[in-house]
């Protein structure tokens, strides 16, 4: 390649990163920028109080039953093609969602919303983990693409506040229509096309339908759970019916001659810790933000523009992280990096737990939001460079899916779980007793995360220490790699 090539491909490749950081920010910023309208939704289309969390909820589902298909599409219709359908999507629901004025209309365009997401968060992966060689050039970029995912997280908190404050509810759907239309269009030109189709792969409609169904019951069972009741019948049913699914997709795959998830990828020891380590991210400091927000407005009485505002210092911390993870996985490996995370967020998230109390001020919380959310933010870029080491270029996608389906259900399980829990001392209280009987819930709850952090310390370990080659890339052994 020439010199004057080579200059050329350096800016394209910086505008690409931007625009798949942008891409990550949206479907981050979704997350959680309606958590903080969610009072002022119900009001207005006249939203009972228990059914307003299906604002979230239909977003969660349908985020997390189609992220394997969408690795798939992205590997068999092309990254840069499901890229900007995704962003399509996220511009089409979030009009509608903005213009919504029944329940109805505001659930069903969060359930394109979310799958959307499942159609974005692999082909971005997929898209950076193929274009940037792997090492210190793949290290940076996922660096910057996760500075941009994690403080999403907290930074949609803050975006919906201040949106909720100044312009209504329907400017946290509004937000999201010049946004994703700008970095769709922006992809067609920056974004290298899709390479030509070689040999002709079979889309697996069976393994698909059997995998979807199956993960958006999961998902479905376990976000309804708490407010449906455990025992009732469409969340034992839905449990039943996951399951089943779930049975026939394995019969499937084993079976297939070109199978949606092929599970030699499982070979891959990097892939597979990768994977349980998003699990256990997702479930533990993945649900810190919902118990902050309950913290924040429903025990301390802060507005929306208030809980946005106190996000600012965790999404500064967050992004710290994530620059450090890159450093920290360049120069001592991923290994090492999730170890010092982890080792962070443990003693963080505890110090963490002792500003959830009803009569502690904000400023008790600052040190463990610092702390936590360094270890949070070294965690999260380094164990997606676990996840992406050692698997083929064109598999990129289906393992991103992989990787993002145990983040989705993690995160569903985790809260899931953690709502019961906080919610164990407050029947029958009200007024100042409630507010310290949920208080003490989340305080306990907070405590559990610490000690779920300690759980993906010790799956760390399990990561092999792998060889740098001569780019400074990380390699599995042979035997123990997942072959293309």
């Amino acid at each position: 390649m020439s010199t004057q090539s080579l200059g050329d491909a350096r800016p394209r490749l910086g505008l690409t990163l931007a625009l798949l950081a942008l891409a990550q920010l949206i479907y981050a910023l979704d997350l959680n920028i309606v958590f903080v309208a969610l009072p002022r939704i119900g009001a207005d289309l006249g939203f009972p109080g228990q059914t307003q969390q299906l604002v979230v909820s239909a977003y969660v589902v349908f985020a997390g039953g189609f992220l394997l298909f969408g690795g798939r599409a992205a590997d068999l219709l092309g990254r840069r093609r499901v890229f900007v359908l995704a962003l399509t999507l996220y511009a089409v629901s979030s009009l509608a969602g903005g213009l919504a004025t029944s329940p109805a209309v505001i659930i069903a365009a969060r359930a394109i919303q979310g799958i959307g997401g499942a159609l974005l968060l692999p082909a971005t992966l997929a898209l950076l983990n193929s274009l940037f060689a792997e090492g210190p050039q793949r290290n940076r970029a996922l660096a910057v693409w996760g500075g941009a995912g994690a403080s999403g997280l907290t930074i949609g908190a803050l975006l919906g506040g201040l949106l909720t404050q100044h312009f209504g509810w329907p400017a946290v759907f509004f937000v999201n229509v010049p946004l994703a239309g700008l970095v769709a269009l922006a992809a067609l030109a920056v974004i290298p096309r899709d390479p030509g189709r070689g040999e002709r792969r079979r889309f697996d409609i069976p393994g698909a339908l059997s995998v979807t169904g199956g993960s958006t019951l999961l998902v479905f069972a376990l976000v309804e759970g708490p407010e449906l009741g455990w025992g009732s019948l469409p969340v034992a049913g839905a449990f039943v019916l996951a399951a089943a699914l779930l049975v026939v997709f394995a019969l499937v795959e084993a079976r297939s001659a070109d199978p949606l998830m092929p599970f030699r990828l499982f070979r891959n020891r990097s892939l597979t810790v990768g994977m349980l380590v998003t699990f256990v991210y997702m479930a533990t400091f993945g649900v810190l933000p919902y118990f902050l927000t309950v913290l924040l407005q429903s025990i301390h009485g802060y507005s929306a523009l208030q809980t946005g505002l106190a996000f600012l210092i965790p999404s500064l911390a967050i992004a710290a992280g994530t620059q450090a993870g890159e450093r920290l996985a360049t120069r001592i490996g991923t290994r090492a990096s999730l170890l010092i995370g982890f080792a962070i967020g443990v003693p963080g998230t505890a110090v963490l737990a002792l500003g959830f109390d009803a009569e502690a001020g904000y400023g008790l919380l600052v040190p463990g939001l610092i702390v936590s959310g360094v270890g949070q933010g070294i965690v999260w870029t380094a164990m997606w460079i676990a996840a992406a080491t050692g698997t083929a270029t064109h598999e990129q996608g289906v393992a991103n899916g992989i990787a993002s389906t145990a983040l989705n259900i993690g995160n569903a399980i985790g809260l899931a779980v953690f709502t019961v829990i906080a919610d164990l001392g407050t029947g029958g209280k009200t007024g100042q007793a409630l507010r310290a009987a949920t208080a003490d819930g989340e305080f306990l709850v907070v405590m559990l995360t610490a000690a779920g952090m300690i759980a993906g310390l010790l799956i760390t370990l399990t990561l092999p220490r792998l060889r740098r080659d001569v780019t400074g890339a990380e390699r599995p052994e042979p035997s123990r790699a997942a072959t293309g």
